[in-house]
C-alpha cells in the first residue's frame, strides 16, 4: 500500500472478534472496477457471524471481511469495463456467478455453485475504503437517488425477489411474518408490484408501528404462546374471512411456516424468505389439497434493476428504515448495536468514505 493511501477495513477474526486494520488497495483485472465505498448496511447475517462464527454450512475459518449492502463512487475500471467510469456512483451487487454453469446460463446466477459472494466465507466483504468488484454487478445509481438509498438496494433486492417468487399480481392479498428490515421491504415491494392489501405479523410493537408508517394495510401481534391454529384464527379474523393469495415468511420459524401453509388460499403461493432450522415439521397435506405451491428464496439474480426502478420512480422510500449512523471507525460500536438492539434499530448504515459529514 502506498504511503498515505488509508484502506481501514473491518475485519471478523472469529467470534465476537472484529478488528479494524489497514489492507492493501489492490488493482483492478480487466473486468473488474475499483470502488471507494461510501456507505455499508449491517445485515442479520454479518450478526450472526460475528455472534455464531458461521450459519449453516458457511463457517467463518480465516479473518473475513465483512459487510455487503453497499454503495459507492468508481475510482479505476479494468481495461475491458465499458459501461462505468471514475466518478460514477454505483449500488454493488455483492454476489459474483461463475457465468458458465447451466444455472447462470439460464439467469438463476443466484443459485451458482461457485458464487463468490461478500462477507460470506471464504470471501471478503466490503466494509472498507475501498473494494474491488466485478464491473457487471455495479448498477449506476440514478441522479435522484444518494448513497444511504443505494445500500439499500440489496435487502431491497430480497424482497423484490420474493415478490416475484410469488407472481404478485395486482390486487393480491398478502401475509408477511415478521417485520425485521426483510419482512418490511417484502412488505413494500409487495405493495409496489400492486398488491391490493399486505398484513403483517410481529411480536413487537415498535415493529408494527414501523410497518404501519411504511404502508401495511393491517397489522397483528402475535403472543409467542400461541400455536399456528390461533395465529391462523387470528389472521382470518382480521381479514374477515378472506384468504391471502400469498404468504411470506421472513422469520424463518417452524410456527410460522405451519400457520401460513394453514392460512393461505387455494393455488396460492407460500414464500420462504427467512433462514430456519434444517428440519421442521410441517402440515403438507393441507398444502397439497389446497395446491398451495411451496417457494423458496436464496438472495436474488436479475432483480437489481427493479428494485432501483421502484426507489428512483418513488413507489418504494427506503429512507424511512434507517435509523443509525455510524463512521468506519466507530464499526464495533456499530455491531453493538445492532447485537443488543438498543436504540430499536431497524438499518444500520456504516459510512466508509472518511469525508463523510452528518446532514
Amino acid at each position: 500500500m502506498a504511503a498515505g493511501q488509508d484502506n481501514l477495513t473491518a475485519v471478523l477474526y472469529g467470534i465476537n472478534d472484529m478488528r479494524l486494520e489497514q489492507r492493501p488497495i489492490s488493482e483492478p483485472n480487466d473486468i473488474q472496477v475499483l470502488i471507494q465505498m461510501e456507505v455499508v448496511g449491517i445485515c442479520g447475517s454479518d450478526v450472526h457471524y460475528m455472534t455464531h462464527g458461521k450459519i449453516g454450512p458457511f463457517v467463518v475459518e480465516q479473518p473475513m471481511v465483512i459487510g455487503h449492502e453497499a454503495a459507492g463512487t468508481i475510482v479505476k475500471c479494468g481495461k475491458n469495463v465499458k459501461h462505468l467510469q471514475p466518478g460514477d456512483r454505483v449500488a454493488i451487487e455483492p454476489g459474483c456467478p461463475c457465468r458458465m454453469c447451466n444455472f447462470c446460463k439460464i439467469g438463476k446466477y443466484n443459485l451458482c455453485p461457485g458464487m463468490m459472494f461478500c462477507a460470506t466465507p471464504p470471501y471478503d466483504g466490503n466494509l472498507c475504503r475501498f473494494y474491488l468488484h466485478d464491473a457487471d454487478f455495479c448498477f449506476k445509481l440514478p441522479c435522484n437517488m444518494d448513497f444511504e438509498e443505494g445500500a439499500l438496494i440489496e435487502p431491497l433486492a430480497v424482497g423484490v425477489h420474493a415478490c416475484k417468487r410469488a407472481h404478485v399480481k395486482m390486487g393480491d392479498l398478502c401475509v408477511v411474518f415478521g417485520c425485521g428490515p426483510i419482512g418490511l421491504v417484502t412488505m413494500m415491494a409487495a405493495k409496489a408490484m400492486g398488491a391490493g392489501k399486505v398484513l403483517v405479523t410481529d411480536i413487537l410493537d415498535m415493529k408494527l408501528q414501523k410497518a404501519k408508517e411504511l404502508g401495511a394495510n393491517y397489522t397483528i401481534k402475535v403472543d409467542p404462546t400461541w400455536d399456528d391454529v390461533r395465529t391462523a384464527k387470528e389472521i382470518q379474523t382480521m381479514l374477515k374471512g378472506a384468504e391471502p393469495d400469498c404468504c411470506f415468511d421472513c422469520a424463518g420459524g417452524e410456527m410460522i411456516v405451519r400457520t401460513a401453509l394453514q392460512s393461505t388460499a387455494k393455488a396460492g403461493k407460500v414464500v420462504l424468505v427467512g433462514l430456519g432450522k434444517f428440519e421442521m415439521n410441517l402440515p403438507l397435506t393441507s398444502a397439497l389439497i389446497k395446491e398451495v405451491d411451496i417457494r423458496g428464496v436464496f438472495r436474488y439474480n436479475n432483480d437489481y434493476p427493479t428494485a432501483i426502478e421502484m426507489v428512483r420512480s418513488g413507489r418504494i422510500n427506503v429512507k424511512p428504515l434507517i435509523t443509525h449512523h455510524y463512521r468506519l471507525e466507530e464499526t464495533l460500536q456499530a455491531f453493538e448495536t445492532a447485537k443488543t438492539q438498543k436504540g430499536n434499530p431497524v438499518k444500520i448504515l456504516i459510512h466508509a468514505n472518511p469525508n463523510w459529514r452528518p446532514s
